[in-house]
């Protein structure tokens, strides 16, 4: 339905926005030095990082697929048009929020069919868009902060990453190096970065997708159809950014190496599983996918960053701020429109405590796919 269009960035759904933002811009340290198109977003990601630790063709019929295998699943990734996850209907009266739930990484070969996305899109008034958070930290204002932005990439010393960790982890990394990453690694990385350098190289060797697309595919039909998108924004106000950095480099080094461990050990044995879990998504078969969700990035890379007690703390705070955020945002849009579309994390909206879950508790009417 026509409608005034609120521009919003585009925002790549992650399945728990403040722990996404954590893993998503430590990345950005790997590789500092992007001057293409993406190099200002990229920069200003780098920025970001001094915040993200408080919390990364519709004619073709879909064919009918023969029950998959549980060893299909976790060993051959789907390819082709597929239908992705139902919709949750969440009703209060006549009025409507529709539900899309995301997960990541995703097939790199799956096309997902986004014709019943694109029928409630057009009968909708409004779409949420996946919730974010903006760190207040100018472009100019980051410029400031790349020289300690690039120290914190490094161990001290100067030392390599052979010096570091202890041999036994070091070689399980090299044989995981090779494999994924060649000789294009840079060896004076801290063990952290590495290990998030090796998972990011890993998925996309292994035909995984960590950023399918999903959310501008469902921004680009909604622009078509002229139905406003509604950004879900958290603005967070950051007053010492270089103190976050300085926080940054006084992780532990046996922090960082539990980090790498935890990723090591994801890659030598849970392959298999994020797989199935990308298939199911696929496949649109949440059954079977929600008993293995509760599977995450290597937790102990999560609790070296939140060793830090600044980010323990701040994070608990805007983490609570979120979630009330896009509560409150889901609450309106149903009160506001007869039709409101969401797009969500599928982790975070199926958690016991989750956004579901809060929802029935506010006494809606919540109707599974």
């Amino acid at each position: 339905m026509p409608g005034e269009y609120k521009d919003v960035p585009t925002a790549r759904p992650t399945e728990n926005p403040e722990i996404g933002y954590i893993f998503d811009e430590m990345r950005y340290l790997v590789e500092p030095t992007e001057t293409n198109s993406q190099g200002r977003k990229g920069l200003l990601a780098a920025c970001a990082l001094t915040a993200s630790f408080l919390v990364k063709a519709a004619a073709t019929p879909v064919m009918t697929q023969p029950p998959v295998s549980e060893a299909q699943l976790a060993e051959v990734l789907v390819v082709g048009k597929q239908p992705g996850p139902g919709l949750w209907r969440i009703s209060k009266g006549d009025h409507d929020l529709w539900i899309f739930a995301t997960l990541t990484p995703l097939p790199k070969q799956m096309i997902w069919d986004a014709a019943d996305i694109e029928k409630h899109i057009g009968e909708s008034q409004a779409v949420l868009a996946p919730p974010r958070i903006d760190p207040h930290v100018g472009f100019f204002r980051g410029l400031t902060l790349l020289p300690s932005l690039l120290r914190a990439r490094h161990n001290p010393d100067g030392r390599t990453l052979e010096q570091v960790v202890p041999h036994d982890l070091y070689m399980r990394w090299l044989g995981l190096r090779v494999k994924y990453l060649g000789n294009s690694s840079d060896e004076k990385l801290r063990p952290m970065l590495a290990a998030f350098d090796l998972a990011d190289n890993a998925l996309d060797k292994e035909g995984l997708d960590d950023d399918p697309g999903i959310w501008k595919r469902i921004e680009s039909i909604s622009r078509r159809a002229r139905v406003p998108i509604e950004p879900v924004v958290l603005d967070l106000k950051i007053h010492d950014e270089k103190a976050y950095i300085r926080d940054l480099t006084q992780i532990s080094t046996e922090r960082e190496l539990a980090c790498l461990r935890s990723v090591i050990e994801h890659l030598e044995k849970d392959l298999p599983s994020l797989r199935e879990r990308a298939n199911l998504w696929s496949l649109g078969d949440v059954a079977r996918l929600r008993p293995l969700l509760p599977a995450d990035e290597p937790i102990a890379c999560f609790d070296a960053v939140m060793s830090v007690s600044r980010f323990r703390g701040e994070y608990d705070q805007v983490s609570a701020q979120l979630d009330a955020l896009w509560i409150s945002s889901a609450e309106q849009a149903l009160q506001r429109n007869r039709s409101t579309l969401a797009v969500v994390g599928i982790k975070k909206l199926l958690a016991p405590d989750g956004w579901l879950a809060q929802l029935r508790s506010h006494g809606y009417e919540v109707q599974e796919p």
